[in-house]
């Protein structure tokens, strides 16, 4: 099996091109947080070669930039080609096959969305429930199980 996910920042923006055969590709480059801290205590980084092919390689040149947020899904694949000096060069990476654009198009100017965009649900009359009251009160009479009453 060979499935790949991943979430992370576009580290440069996306270089859209046209093969040979008139298909359009994609190359771009993610950065992801790894979830642990090293023995210093700070959080590293990860940076994946990514590929997509089609329209969606057209899509992502089109409405993402660098730092644009996205979810790639897809599987890894290894190719070699000869480099200019004569030598093959390997190549480890993602050819992605579905990438989802997570944030909002004013998210790559640099100011992230906030809780202040939100509307006051207040102004919106919709009702809200006080939390320090009991919601099962109005619910009946006490329910009074014993072991032998459960299935498992």
């Amino acid at each position: 099996m060979n499935n790949v996910s991943l979430v992370g920042r576009l580290v440069r923006d996306p270089e859209l091109r046209t093969v040979s055969t008139g298909n359009t590709t994609c190359s771009f480059s993610l950065a992801i947080n790894r979830t642990f801290t090293n023995a210093n205590g700070e959080r590293e980084t990860d940076f994946i070669n990514c590929v997509i092919w089609g329209k969606q390689a057209e899509n992502l040149a089109k409405y993402c930039t660098k730092g644009s947020l996205i979810g790639v899904t897809g599987r890894i694949q290894t190719r070699n080609y000869d480099g200019q000096d004569g030598k093959k060069v390997y190549v480890t990476e993602v050819a992605a096959n579905n990438i989802t654009f997570l944030g909002s198009r004013n998210s790559n100017s640099g100011t992230e969305p906030s809780f202040d965009d939100v509307p006051n649900s207040n102004s919106n009359n919709i009702e809200t429930t006080d939390l320090t009251e009991d919601p099962f009160k109005d619910f009946g009479s006490e329910v009074v199980l014993s072991d032998d009453d459960l299935p498992f």
